[in-house]
């Protein structure tokens, strides 16, 4: 090897290594993975990092002993209690984490849930505010009757497409309601001008028990409805009140105007095994589902209807005990959007839902 070319060499290793010297810090206080053993769980961990809350599913047996969740923070950065410590829980189940990043200038602070296992009547007399740091959208989503975050919808999803005013939302707070003193109102709304350039024109009001995750928000937006939350029991109907109008205009995916169509809402129950949860691919299909309660008439209702629906078994499966189970509730104003068909205007309200148990 000559001289020049050795040159050459070590100058670009300490440019190299000036480089190294002089990076900065990762100034991030992320927690990016919360662990903890499979037999502990009732369904998978959600962290929520607009939130920054971890939503925790575990048995009654891990709540009583403790867990020991092995927590994977951004690269540098240090968590307290740290990863490995013994987590017990009082009767509230809320615990909190500190994360400080590698620089040492910037903090988080993680609020743990444990979400309890779901059983009897769920209504919408509580509403959470969700925004996040530096964000100028805001929008509204119903909490369990806890305080708990039970329920999601696509509304952080199209908060990425520039959508802010909280009015603006599919999903929002109506005083319209059956009973106390709020419902659910999903609209079916227009889409904007990133959201065409995606080939979606409009966005289906909608809701669900579960969680929305944006990790598959370009590749597959269906995927990001992760359905369900932890169930005890064997359910007999699925029951609530209802009202429903739906849009003026009929359109296609390609926003294009469909003759004879009406909008229709949606309104179902999934039990299922298991506690990785379905999600808008394979909600209805997968091998996993034990029973279904579905509505079956999705048409105009201009006053509060009431329905009941019994759970019907798929194939002849049973619940078997001590088998792990969730229950997927899932609404939207415009039945096919998901595939992104619908009317514009559609409105369904939802109030006192129930699950029936035998």
């Amino acid at each position: 090897m000559n001289v020049r070319k050795l040159c050459c060499i070590a100058a670009a290793i300490g440019l190299l290594q000036s480089c190294i010297k002089d990076a900065p810090l990762n100034p991030e206080a992320d927690i990016e993975a919360f662990t903890v053993p499979q037999h502990q769980l009732t369904g998978d961990v959600f962290i929520d990092q607009t939130k920054s809350q971890i939503r925790l599913y575990i048995t009654e047996e891990a709540f009583e002993k403790g867990i020991a969740p092995v927590i994977k923070v951004s690269a540098g950065g240090t968590v307290s209690p740290a990863s490995g410590d013994t987590l017990k829980f009082d009767k509230e189940g809320i615990k909190q984490y500190i994360v400080t990043s590698a620089n040492g200038k910037n903090s988080k602070k993680y609020t743990v849930e444990v979400i309890n296992l779901l059983l009897g009547k769920l209504d919408f007399e509580r509403w959470d505010t969700v925004s996040a740091d530096g964000a100028n959208w805001k929008y509204v989503n119903p909490l369990g009757e806890d305080g708990r975050q039970i329920w999601a919808s696509g509304n952080i999803g199209i908060a990425i497409t520039g959508v802010t005013e909280i009015n603006d939302f599919p999903l929002h707070i109506s005083t319209n309601a059956y009973a106390g003193k709020y419902a659910a109102e999903m609209e079916t709304r227009p889409g904007n001008e990133l959201s065409a350039w995606m080939g979606i024109h409009l966005f289906a009001g909608s809701m669900f028990l579960g969680n929305f995750v944006t990790d598959f928000l370009l590749e597959n937006p269906l995927k990001c409805t992760q359905f369900g939350q932890p169930y005890k029991g064997v359910p007999s109907a699925f029951s609530g009140y209802y009202k429903y109008q739906p849009g003026p205009v009929f359109i296609d995916k390609d926003a294009k105007p469909v003759a004879g169509v009406t909008d229709r809402c949606s309104v179902y129950a999934v039990v299922y095994s298991g506690t990785s949860r379905l999600d808008a691919t394979n909600i209805l299909t997968s091998d996993r589902v034990l029973a279904t309660a579905i509505l079956a008439d999705g048409s105009a209702k201009a006053d509060w209807t009431h329905f009941e629906v019994p759970f019907k078994m798929v194939n002849g499966k049973t619940v078997a005990p001590g088998t792990p189970v969730m229950l997927a509730i899932i609404a939207s104003s415009s039945a096919e959007g998901d595939h992104y068909r619908g009317a514009v205007g559609s409105k369904l309200l939802l109030d006192n839902l129930e699950i029936v148990h035998e």
